[in-house]
């Protein structure tokens, strides 16, 4: 049997309930969907910036965001609205089933890390507050090498520390554009359709695609036969 992948996550919205941060949203803008308008446009704009060199950190990009859809709307963001987004986004729960879905991949042998966009005090803090640090072996943030996913220059940040090819890596995530970024750089992929995400039909496509941690979890211990033996 082939050793098993060494397994990378997704942070954001993938173990952690984005939708928390719903409230801030609709104190604010009188619309909680304008939640997910800004985490559409936080990333395309992380994306954007990466794609045309300029490197910005992750949490000013999120702050820069939802200035802009005030400004548009002709609402003003306080310095405290702010600092409550900033607190939020760093105090996200887990998802429920997280947790033992963690401890079941471990106790199957596979090895987990991390990869977020966030700064890595950002991904610490959220990790130690949803207790689930202790379970990653390592976690890595896309500033190490100043390059948002899904640029290539991401993945291959964990290949060179880890000493590790491509094709001995599976990322977890929600976000389609995560996957398809891991895909193209030879890695697999699993795809969790957390609510507002599902496939891409275009494009790198993830080997498994699942509802929740759990239902991935299974797939990916059955398709590498992991825990037996």
């Amino acid at each position: 049997m082939s050793a098993l992948p060494l397994i990378v996550f997704d942070v954001n919205e993938t173990l952690l309930d984005l939708q928390t941060m719903e409230p801030i949203f609709e104190r604010i803008f009188g619309d909680k969907k304008d939640m997910r308008l800004w985490f559409a446009n936080f990333i395309m704009y992380s994306a954007a910036l990466t794609v045309a060199g300029c490197y910005v950190p992750f949490t000013d990009i999120g702050a820069a965001v939802m200035k802009m859809m005030a400004d548009t709307q002709g609402i003003e963001i306080s310095e405290a609205d702010k600092r409550e987004l900033k607190d939020k986004f760093s105090t996200m729960p887990p998802h429920q089933e997280v947790p033992a879905a963690l401890r079941k991949l471990r106790a199957a042998g596979f090895r987990l890390f991390t990869l977020t966009d966030n700064l890595l005090e950002v991904q610490t803090r959220q990790l130690e507050n949803g207790g689930i640090v202790d379970l990653f072996e390592r976690r890595f943030s896309a500033d190490g090498v100043k390059h948002h996913k899904p640029s290539r220059q991401a993945y291959a940040y964990v290949e060179k520390e880890l000493g590790a090819a491509p094709s001995q890596f599976c990322l977890i995530a929600c976000h389609t554009w995560d996957t398809l970024g891991a895909v193209a750089a030879g890695w697999e992929a699993a795809l969790i359709k957390r609510v507002g995400n599902d496939v891409l039909g275009v494009g790198p496509q993830p080997q498994i695609v699942g509802n929740d941690l759990n239902d991935v979890a299974d797939q990916i211990i059955a398709r590498h036969g992991a825990g037996h033996g």
